[in-house]
């Protein structure tokens, strides 16, 4: 029986200006699919769980092979086009991450976070919804393209989060502004992320960690300033005004800055005069 496979091309922006932003010569249909072969894996209690494993073309000549759910119920099955994109941002924009440690969230098939390892031998840990499959997809794909697995955390926006002194100084994130009323548990998320150096023990009185961290850099031809530990999201999804501005309004009431850094890019940090 054939399968007709979905096209999340549908899902996101094609103005000119996107045209203009977008990198590699990577279409939002996800032109750079060099080629598909399918698989059927079984789950316990004899239930199918279909896969379909695509050969794709990154920026700087990395090709993965990624294995994508047919289906699943957390969004987390494809390799959405506008990871193209971003990649390709990174790629041209090194200087915002080289060196850190990086946390991605919403990290789907994993396929970002394996390609900033392959490329640039980063330290970056995955994490999406607590959800075992998920989990266990990320790690069948970081084997498939050579890679021992990437560390992992199972966590649900909004619920405490399983570190309790997180270290990262970049959080990634591409398209994952798709569920409207997951905003305000992602940004309760974010800003235990990104307030976690400047929280002081109350016993001692002192600061906990380091202050934020200024660097300069340029994009763009512009120079930049971005504050760590920051957030980097890149977002083309196909999204009403009025929803999108809950997200970024939601960011301003959790005394998170925001800026545009072209091509639908995104640097969130926390406002330094937060509590």
């Amino acid at each position: 029986m054939e399968t007709a496979l979905f096209s999340p091309s549908s899902l996101f922006h094609c103005s000119d200006e996107d045209d203009e932003d977008r990198a590699g010569g990577v279409d939002a249909s996800g032109s750079g699919v060099k080629g598909t072969r399918k698989s059927l894996e079984t789950q316990q209690q004899g239930e199918e769980t279909t896969f379909v494993e695509r050969l794709h073309a990154l920026p700087g000549g990395v090709e993965l092979l990624v294995r994508e759910f047919s289906f699943h119920q957390h969004n987390a099955n494809f390799l959405w086009p506008g990871t193209f994109s971003f990649s390709e941002w990174l790629l041209q924009n090194k200087s915002c991450f080289e060196g850190k440690r990086i946390l991605e969230l919403g990290s789907g098939t994993g396929a970002l976070a394996i390609f900033l390892k392959k490329l640039f031998a980063v330290d970056i840990t995955t994490s999406d919804f607590d959800d075992l499959e998920i989990e266990e997809n990320i790690a069948h794909n970081c084997a498939a393209n050579g890679l021992e697995i990437l560390p992992h955390i199972r966590h649900t926006w909004g619920d405490p989060f399983p570190v309790h002194n997180p270290f990262w100084d970049v959080i990634l994130a591409s398209d994952i502004l798709l569920y409207v009323k997951q905003y305000p548990n992602l940004l309760k998320t974010l800003h235990f992320l990104l307030r976690w150096r400047r929280v002081k023990d109350s016993t001692v009185g002192i600061e906990v960690g380091t202050p934020p961290e200024d660097k300069l850099v340029t994009i763009a031809g512009k120079e930049v300033h971005l504050q760590y530990p920051l957030f980097l999201m890149s977002w083309r999804r196909r999204l009403g005004k009025e929803d999108e501005a809950l997200f970024f309004n939601g960011c301003e009431d959790a005394s998170l800055n925001v800026t545009h850094l072209g091509a639908r890019i995104y640097s969130i940090s926390l406002r330094r005069d937060a509590e």
